[in-house]
């Protein structure tokens, strides 16, 4: 595997990188595996999690449906069965329209 620095190559993530890129803590890391099948960790013999690139892109919709959308744990758990491929395409918008905005206010920093 060749590294050029960008963390969208790295195979698995820890508990706590996963936990770091949501600002949340490592206990609701484990509570939304709990709760949402569609994450499934690897784990080693001591029982460390380790997270696959799709298990990140899953909690990015998890946290997208829960902390940006404002929905329940049911409801969150109903979309995701219902219309998983929305809600996916919904948290993509999301993360793309965050990443301009950044740009644009680092740009504006820039020129002020």
């Amino acid at each position: 595997m060749t590294n050029s620095g960008d963390n969208s190559e790295k195979m698995y993530y820890t508990i706590g990188e996963v936990a770091e890129m949501f600002n949340l803590n490592t206990s609701n890391i484990r509570f939304w595996e709990k709760e949402f099948d569609v994450i499934k960790p690897r784990r080693n013999k001591k029982g460390n999690r380790y997270f696959t690139a799709k298990d990140v892109e899953n909690f990015h919709l998890i946290y997208h449906l829960l902390k940006e959308r404002g929905y329940t744990l049911k409801g969150a758990k109903e979309k995701l069965k219902k219309d998983h491929d929305s809600a996916e395409k919904a948290s993509e918008i999301s993360v793309r329209l965050k990443k301009i905005r950044s740009f644009l206010v680092d740009l504006k920093q820039q020129l002020d």
